[in-house]
């Protein structure tokens, strides 16, 4: 299993290989149909994303110590940037979820492509998903 930072690591690899950001929006919207999708009994309003403009349901389980999720949009780019967040923090352990740094959407330079209310989006998907691993976190200790 890839720690954060590996995978954090491959996904600017992925990126960089890409001129423009035309190219790179194409690659997101193809990752968003890789997406582990959420079961459609998840499909509500306790699991969508607050602050996000399109509809995000996100869904956690916590199996043999490591949070996975599952998640689903509406919107095609968003369903590819939830989709790269959950690749970087599925299947890990609820702390280094936790204590993982974001600094990779800066390198792979989504943020400043991003309309301002995405962006938003993205920061609000990020805090859902550390949320969740907190719950979790506080379960285990």
């Amino acid at each position: 299993m890839m720690t954060i930072a590996e995978v954090q690591n491959e996904i600017i690899d992925e990126f960089s290989m890409f001129e423009d950001w035309e190219e790179r929006y194409q690659y997101m919207i193809d990752l968003g149909k890789t997406l582990p999708l959420i079961e459609e009994k998840y499909k509500t309003d306790d699991h969508i994303i607050k602050g996000c403009q399109s509809k995000v349901w996100v869904h956690a389980e916590m199996e043999n110590d490591k949070v996975n999720f599952t998640a689903d949009s509406d919107a095609i780019i968003t369903k590819g940037i939830i989709a790269i967040l959950i690749r970087v923090f599925s299947g890990q352990h609820p702390k280094d979820i936790i204590d993982a740094d974001t600094e990779f959407i800066d390198k792979i330079g989504l943020k400043e492509h991003l309309s301002p209310t995405r962006a938003n989006g993205l920061v609000s998907m990020i805090k859902q998903l550390k949320m969740y691993a907190i719950a979790y976190q506080t379960q285990l200790n």
